[in-house]
Formats: structure tokens, sequence, C-alpha cells
């Protein structure tokens, strides 16, 4: 990898870099196809602010207009390929992180006032303080009771590329915070943080079904909920198979999901799926069969229907 300089001339970026936000961007990578990763920021919004080309034998990243909000990590990569699979080459790879210094912010610019961190026991957990300024004291503080906590190094630690991680997070680290920062002679809030903490431990959906009766009659309505406790930031996927399929029955299927709070600041999230079926037929009698999936693995329940 190398970086166009003010002057017009190629230089190897160091691992990390610190530009004057508003300047351009260009970083250069050798192969006749090269993949890119940047700040999740500038894909989030489409940004035309951002081009990516391959020419003959270079890739081209170009950022104009560059602001606080794009600090974050550069990378590039030779991709080998077969037809049209492409793989990583581990052995060309180049990366700098790069900090963009504006008047002002001395934290990178968060798109919410307000967020929700996860605790869950058996994963660290990050409060996302980025700062624009290498140089810059971050402080990590409760807001009640007010005070600051400590990263000592051991439960919790400061990394300006990620923020402040929670190595092993656990119940009496949930409650609001925000980070302080200060720099030259200044100092700046961030936004807050809410810390809940998950208690259900992660893998595949723990996954029940129920129907509203098992024995039916013709013309009756049948609802089929398939529910999903787990945990507060995973999203859970559902799939149905019924009897009046291959007929193609109409049913109707909705999706929906909330967290529950269930006391001590426990957070669970609850996904359901509900399948109806309306004035029912002697094809809608049989197995209906809820699959569940979420990235830990799937999970298949079924209800039995039959017709009195």
């Amino acid at each position: 990898m190398v970086q166009m300089t003010e002057k017009g001339r190629f230089q190897k970026p160091a691992a990390t870099l610190s530009l004057a936000a508003g300047q351009t961007l260009e970083l250069r990578c050798k192969g006749s196809k090269i993949g890119w990763s940047y700040p999740a920021y500038l894909d989030t919004f489409k940004d035309s602010r951002l081009s990516v080309k391959q020419h003959e034998r270079y890739g081209q990243l170009t950022l104009v207009n560059s602001t606080a909000a794009d600090t974050g990590e550069f990378s590039c990569w030779g991709q080998l390929c077969t037809g049209y699979v492409c793989t990583k080459d581990e052995t060309r790879t180049g990366s700098t992180y790069i900090f963009f210094t504006e008047k002002g912010e001395l934290f990178v610019p968060s798109p919410s006032y307000f967020d929700v961190v996860y605790l869950n026991p058996d994963r660290q957990a990050v409060v996302p303080c980025r700062v624009t300024v290498p140089s810059a004291k971050v402080t990590l503080h409760r807001e009640f009771p007010a005070k600051e906590i400590p990263a000592n190094g051991t439960d919790i630690v400061y990394d300006m590329k990620r923020g402040f991680v929670y190595l092993q997070p656990h119940s009496d680290h949930q409650g609001v915070v925000y980070c302080k920062a200060e720099a030259g002679g200044k100092s700046q809030i961030s936004v807050k943080y809410q810390l809940l903490y998950a208690e259900v431990p992660s893998g595949p959906p723990s996954t029940t079904i129920l129907a509203s009766s098992n024995r039916v009659n013709s013309g009756d309505d049948l609802s089929v909920l398939c529910t999903v406790l787990g945990e507060p930031d995973v999203e859970v996927e559902f799939r149905w198979i019924y009897p009046g399929q291959k007929d193609e029955r109409p049913v109707t299927i909705q999706d929906t999901w909330r967290l529950i709070h269930r006391g001590l600041g426990h957070t669970t999230r609850i996904s359901q799926s509900v399948l109806t079926v309306e004035d029912l037929e002697t094809i809608d009698a049989g197995y209906y069969i809820c699959t569940a999936q979420n990235p830990q693995g799937q999970t298949t329940v079924a209800a039995a229907v039959a017709f009195s």
C-alpha cells in the first residue's frame, strides 16, 4: 500500500496516520484485482465522497472532503481468482489506521446521541469512544452515581482504535456511561451509552412452538406461534413448512421481536413468528414446522394439527 502525499509523491503509510479533515486521501495497492475495506460509516451512507477504482496494475481508493467521522482502518489485499470465485491473498495485504483531526471534534462523531452496548459474559464488550487525536487523554465515567471508571488494564482497557474494552463483562458493569477526552487544553464529552447485561448464553436459537389448537374442525381458523428467547443483539430468521404449502394454500406469516427486561438489568430478546390459516380444510391437517436461525446455528420444531 502507498499513499499519495500533498507533493504528489507516493510513500508507504505508517501503521497510524494523522491527517487534517478536508484533505483528500489517495491510497494505491499493486495488483490486477485488489479488495478494500474502510470505515463502515462510508458504506452506511453509500458516500459519494469515496471512490474505489481498479486499474490494470493497481487498485486506487480516493476519499475527498474527509471529516472526523472517516477516522478508522483502511486496508487492501490482493485477490486470487479462479473464474468468478476470488479469495484473499494473505501474503499481499496493506493497512493503515487514519485519524482525521477536525476542529471541535475530539471524538469520532456518532450517528446518534445515545447508544446501547450489550454485555455478554462470554465475549468482550466495547464502548466505542474512538478519538480523532492520537494524543488525547480519554477517561470513562458512570453517570449515576457520578464517578470515573478506572481502565485498570485487567478488567477494562482503552484501545484508541476501538474504545473502552470490557474484557470480562458482568452484571455489575451495567448502567449509563460516557467518555471524556482532553487534548490541547480542550475537553469534550462523548454521547451516552446504556450498558445492558444479556443473560442468555450464545448458541443456536432456543425455540418453542405452540398451535392455537391441536384438534380442529373444518372452517376453523388456526394460528401457530414460534418463539425464540435469545441475546438482545442477535437477530433471528424464521422459515415455515406447512401441510397446504404444495397446494399454494394462502397463509399469513408475521414476524416480530421486542426486548424484555427481567429485573436487575437482565435483558432478553423475544422473537416470534405467527403463521395463520383461515377457514381450515382437510389439506391443512399435518405438521407445521418452524425453523429458527441465528449466526450460531438453527433449531427446528414442529406442531401436529389433526381434524377432530
